[in-house]
């Protein structure tokens, strides 16, 4: 029994080190993580901030028509936002959660039989 939780211990430490990419740990003391996600300039980054800061207003203040007043030209582009959301989106953690799952449901039916 030992013999196969190291193997599943050893085995769940290569699973993680493989899918476990969306947050990386951070060079601070902190001790806490940075997720990062692929812009491709200065000025994306600047539309994002932006979109989502209206976004919020939109969805915060129920004058939010003032927003689109000011910015009558440019409309929320809430496209950019979801992409920046589905950046963000642990994917490859999810993968590694079924990978668990499978490793030890096997062990879960030996014990309840």
């Amino acid at each position: 029994m030992e013999s196969n939780e190291i193997k599943n211990l050893e085995r769940l430490k290569k699973i993680s080190a493989l899918y476990f990419s969306t947050l990386k740990p951070s060079n601070d003391k902190k001790g806490g993580y940075t997720a990062q996600m692929k812009l491709a300039n200065y000025s994306e980054l600047g539309c994002v901030i932006a979109e989502t800061i209206k976004l919020c207003i939109i969805a915060l203040d129920q004058d939010a028509h003032k927003v689109s007043e000011i910015n009558k030209t440019q409309p929320i582009n809430v496209s950019l936002i979801l992409e920046m959301v589905l950046e963000m989106f642990p994917s490859d953690e999810f993968e590694v959660l079924d990978e668990i799952n499978r490793m030890f449901v096997s062990d879960f039916q030996s014990v309840t039989q």
